[in-house]
């Protein structure tokens, strides 16, 4: 299984975005596939795009990507910042950056483990390899 590079590509830019208000994974993926719908794409099932968003949530957590937001960058307990590891993602997928095809490519042959830490690390370097 690959991940919704995209899908978290949103969540990513959502979370800098995030200063003074609630993190809402399940809010973007409906956001997300509105867009995706206007440009001819079709989500199978919104409950389940919606479910991958707040799973990914997780995995930014436990992978070290994102952080809780502190107070005094307008954290309310319900929000989050980039982790330098989190930038280098966003960094590495960013669609609006030419080239983010091959260190996507590079991400989906680890599968679900590309998201961990030891294995994010040692893929971040070869992903940046064009």
């Amino acid at each position: 299984m690959a991940y919704n590079w995209d899908l978290m590509e949103r969540l990513l830019h959502e979370v800098q975005n995030s200063a003074g208000k609630s993190f809402a994974p399940r809010v973007y993926a409906k956001e997300l596939a509105d867009e995706l719908e206007l440009q001819g794409e079709h989500i199978e099932s919104l409950d389940a795009f919606q479910a991958e968003a707040t799973h990914y949530e997780s995995d930014l957590v436990k992978g070290g990507f994102i952080e809780s937001r502190p107070e005094s960058e307008g954290g309310n307990g319900e929000n989050f910042v980039l982790t330098p590891r989190g930038l280098q993602l966003l960094s590495m997928i960013d669609s609006s950056i030419p080239g983010d095809e091959h260190p996507r490519e590079v991400l989906d042959e680890a599968g679900t483990a590309a998201l961990t830490p030891e294995v994010f690390d040692g893929l971040a370097p070869k992903a940046n390899l064009t």
